[in-house]
């Protein structure tokens, strides 16, 4: 880089100037210079060869919003941004690409060269931590980019589980959006849930607070509330958990024991009954035989 400088006759400086030195002709196309060289090709010539390709020798600079380096910008959900981005002192008409993400934008004809426009409208808090990059067109290593920090208050979700049956484990699953990050705590029947108790377990990240409760019982039935809090607000989600009361296991060996002794009753009173009948049946026979 090469810097002029000027001052006055008592030596003071009031003109400071810095420009890029541009590396030698040689280096940039050595083939014409060898050829200039060889067939008697005038400077000039080799000068203007160099002119017809515009932004190699002095470069070319984007902008947005007049930002010429990387930067975060700081919104809020249900505004609008505007994004303009242009070429700075270009030599040609310039070609611009917008891309969201790792996805090209969409741009209408006339809002493509020199200077381009994106409009956010509305900012969700989808676009939370979404960059923005303009690009040249015919060389996308000349870029400039912008990161949206959307501040939003806290958005919880989740689903109610289904009834768990007593003695078993549940899970409650809170799923959390918030930026700034969110304070998180659990409530059960609007009261702040002790988390001392060692059946409980809590197990947290930047998008999940987790409640856990081991062996459950019947008083653990009720409503579990996620509540968070951050300087845009405060947000609730409530889950309702039901236990299944413990049913009482079905005693079949008990039934099938007294199956196989009532038989058996059956069948001895049976028995004893018939073996009457036979005595009965022979006492009458003997009558007959006497009368005779």
């Amino acid at each position: 880089m090469l810097t002029c400088k000027a001052g006055t006759s008592l030596g003071r400086p009031f003109k400071s100037v810095e420009a890029l030195r541009a590396p030698p002709l040689w280096s940039l196309f050595p083939a014409q210079v060898l050829s200039a060289k060889m067939e008697g090709v005038s400077y000039p010539k080799l000068l203007f060869l160099v002119a017809i390709v515009p932004g190699i020798v002095t470069g070319l600079e984007l902008s947005i919003n007049a930002n010429t380096a990387d930067y975060e910008l700081v919104t809020e959900v249900g505004l609008s941004q505007s994004l303009w981005c242009t070429v700075k002192h270009p030599s040609q008409a310039e070609e611009l690409l917008w891309m969201r993400g790792d996805r090209e934008v969409s741009l209408q004809e006339g809002n493509r060269v020199n200077a381009s426009n994106v409009c956010i409208s509305p900012v969700t808090d989808e676009d939370n931590g979404v960059s923005f990059t303009c690009q040249l067109a015919r060389d996308k290593s000349v870029q400039i980019s912008v990161l949206l920090n959307v501040a939003y208050a806290p958005v919880l979700t989740g689903e109610d589980p289904p009834s768990i049956p007593a003695q078993w484990d549940a899970t409650l699953d809170c799923h959390v959006k918030a930026n700034p990050p969110a304070q998180l705590t659990w409530l059960k029947d609007n009261e702040t849930l002790r988390l001392e108790d060692s059946r409980y377990w809590v197990f947290q990240t930047s998008e999940l607070f987790q409640l856990t409760i081991n062996q459950l019982q019947a008083s653990d039935g009720g409503i579990y509330t996620c509540l968070a809090h951050s300087p845009r607000g405060m947000s609730r989600k409530d889950f309702h958990l039901v236990i299944e009361e413990e049913k009482m296991p079905f005693p079949t060996e008990a039934v099938i024991a007294a199956g196989v002794v009532l038989s058996l009753i059956a069948l001895f009173a049976l028995a004893v009954r018939w073996q009457k009948f036979i005595q009965c049946f022979k006492k009458a026979d003997a009558s007959s035989h006497t009368a005779l």
